[in-house]
């Protein structure tokens, strides 16, 4: 049976809405990590959490909302920079920078843009602002909201959060 391009563009929409749906739902019942490990495009923060000794932390019971920054972001940084905090005497700081980025409980985005500022794991404060329809966490950009995880909430940022200096 031939289906004209309307019906088959439908049909092609109801799939995709299928897949979709069993794609957000399946991502729920992974931890932050493995939703974050599955997702692609995190491999830098995979490694910086594994560096940091954080993974056993961020695959408990939480809830956490973690703002991770994409392999992108982490490659926005100056030169030689993730090469340096991923020793293991930078231990402490990179630490510091991704606990800057995790904050306790599950902070959607309809919570998130209500805010001013949020407390971090780290205990320092980010800002909060929607500009122009965009929601910023400092100055990193959200470009994805709500991927839900057992344990928490991701919201994917393009840029990576650095803590202020003490």
């Amino acid at each position: 049976m031939m289906l004209g391009f309307g019906r088959l563009a439908a049909v092609a929409a109801i799939v995709m809405g299928i897949a979709a749906g069993s794609a957000t739902a399946y991502a729920a019942d992974k931890d932050i990590v493995d939703t974050a490990v599955a997702a692609g495009q995190f491999k830098t923060l995979a490694a910086a959490l594994t560096a940091a000794g954080l993974v056993d932390t961020l695959k408990g019971s939480g809830p956490f909302t973690v703002f991770a920054p994409t392999d992108a972001a982490f490659a926005k940084l100056p030169a030689g920079t993730l090469d340096t905090l991923l020793k293991p005497e930078s231990k402490a700081k990179l630490t510091a920078i991704l606990t800057y980025h995790v904050v306790a409980g599950k902070v959607m985005a309809a919570d998130v843009v209500k805010l001013k500022e949020a407390k971090t794991v780290n205990g320092a404060m980010v800002a909060v602002k929607v500009d122009g329809g965009n929601v910023m966490i400092n100055n990193a950009k959200v470009t994805t909201a709500d991927i839900g995880a057992s344990n928490g909430v991701i919201h994917v940022i393009d840029t990576v959060l650095l803590p202020p200096a003490n």
